[in-house]
């Protein structure tokens, strides 16, 4: 991915170097891992809400990519370098969103903190689907299973080697969240 090749760091982080992660100084915003996954904390503002002060229902969409980006980030895939690789394998390259599934349980309000947690569930030739849950204090509010493709030239193509390895890391740490 990055032109580094694993130095016996931690095998769910084999893109990059333990030194370029902890120079982030941001890198708490990212969450945390969990066994069998990732967990991002979520607060709700104003602007996430509609009329009644419930939270809108396309937000948690929002929500959900933001933990799927930032449980890549701490597994140790970097993204622009990920399109890097990607571009270079199969130009005109896309992660698509291939399916998605969602149950609304309860809703979230102004000022909750909300957990959103993501388990790999499957990692395929093409497509990784993920389990994410909404939590707020231990209550689920949504569940969602998110099957994401990657797609060059409008054809299926297969995941680059580096994030499938990754992904397959971190799906087998232990049982889904």
């Amino acid at each position: 991915m990055n032109g580094h090749e694993p130095r016996g760091q931690d095998p769910r982080a084999p893109n990059l170097d333990p030194r370029e992660l902890a120079a982030d100084p941001f890198l708490h915003l990212a969450g945390r891992l969990v066994p069998g996954g990732h967990v991002l904390p979520v607060r709700v503002y104003y602007e996430d809400t509609d009329f009644s002060g419930i939270v809108y229902h396309a937000n948690y969409l929002k929500f959900m990519e933001r933990a799927r980006s930032d449980h890549l980030r701490l597994i140790g895939v970097v993204q622009g370098d990920l399109f890097g690789e990607a571009l270079a394998e199969a130009p005109g390259f896309a992660f698509v969103v291939r399916a998605m599934q969602l149950d609304f349980l309860r809703p979230a309000r102004i000022d909750d903190v909300l957990e959103i947690h993501t388990s790999p569930v499957e990692v395929a030739g093409a497509s990784i689907t993920l389990l994410q849950k909404v939590m707020r204090r231990g209550e689920l509010l949504i569940e969602g299973r998110v099957k994401v493709a990657f797609v060059s030239q409008g054809r299926a193509r297969r995941i680059p080697d580096s994030l499938r390895a990754a992904m397959r890391a971190a799906q087998g740490e232990a049982p889904s969240i």
